[in-house]
């Protein structure tokens, strides 16, 4: 009876995929675990969680520290303002960044490259050294507590990054298919409104992600231009600060769930083959 050989290619590959799942599985916990342990932190009765060895799955499921956060009332006013502000900063963000992105990417190269260093290098310098001064003019303007004030903050923030990203996404569309549209009787803006513009909804998508979960997140802003409307995070560093644990969890589970909802609700045009088959040479 012959032996049956083994292709060694076939073996590696084998041990590559394996290798491959093994990788993307521990990347999911590393990633997943932090997340998961803040549930159940939030979920789970204080003998669970104040012993020498706490268990790492849920024995003693509880809602009371959720519900004594929804009962005292105090995340609604600043869950609905992060929201709020977060979504207009990725709007506005996108009004100004996508044209200016679009001009920069139709630029030479050297002088497209020398203009994006120029607006990245404005993130050189601290937050903390800008925060201050703004503070002081939005005083004089009446903007302190407002979400106008605090969009426009977050805005000096995102909008280098938000360009970056659409910049990339401009040059990554063939310029052949502008010409194309101009050939069958376009214009310019009917060409960019019919050609461009819904090719580059995926790099859209992306900085409005990035950019709404940057304004989501910020800190520094928050802390000088809010002084009585609180943000979420500034609440949740608040209840950090007076050593409720469960309830700093939960707090920290809210903060969570919109990032959550906004991904999944904008993941359908992160497609990498957004532009396969438009052009074929």
């Amino acid at each position: 009876m012959a032996e049956r050989t083994v292709d060694p290619k076939v073996v590696r590959q084998r041990i590559n995929r394996v290798l491959r799942i093994v990788f993307i599985a521990v990347t999911i916990f590393f990633i997943l675990a932090p997340i998961f342990l803040l549930f159940k932190i939030s979920v789970s009765a204080p003998q669970d969680i104040l012993t020498q060895h706490p268990p790492f799955l849920i024995r003693n499921f509880t809602w009371n520290h959720w519900k004594k956060v929804l009962a005292a009332g105090h995340i609604w006013i600043p869950l609905l303002k992060s929201v709020t502000v977060a979504t207009f900063v990725a709007l506005f963000g996108l009004l100004i960044a996508a044209p200016a992105a679009y001009v920069i990417s139709r630029l030479p190269r050297g002088l497209k490259y020398g203009i994006l260093l120029a607006i990245f290098s404005t993130r050189m310098f601290p937050e903390v050294g800008i925060a201050l001064p703004i503070s002081v003019t939005f005083i004089r303007w009446g903007l302190v507590d407002t979400n106008l004030g605090l969009v426009l903050a977050h805005l000096i923030k995102v909008l280098p990054l938000m360009t970056w990203i659409l910049t990339g996404t401009f040059d990554s569309i063939p310029k052949d298919l502008e010409q194309s549209a101009l050939v069958d009787g376009c214009d310019k803006v009917q060409a960019l409104i019919k050609v461009v513009l819904p090719l580059s909804l995926a790099g859209m998508a992306a900085a409005s992600i990035l950019c709404w979960l940057e304004s989501w997140n910020e800190f520094t802003y928050a802390v000088y231009l809010c002084l009585a409307d609180a943000t979420l995070p500034i609440k949740t560093y608040y209840y950090v600060r007076r050593g409720n644990w469960f309830e700093s969890a939960a707090y920290a589970v809210f903060l969570t769930i919109p990032v959550m909802i906004f991904t999944f609700a904008l993941q359908n045009y992160l497609r990498s083959d957004y532009l396969s088959g438009a052009l074929k040479y």
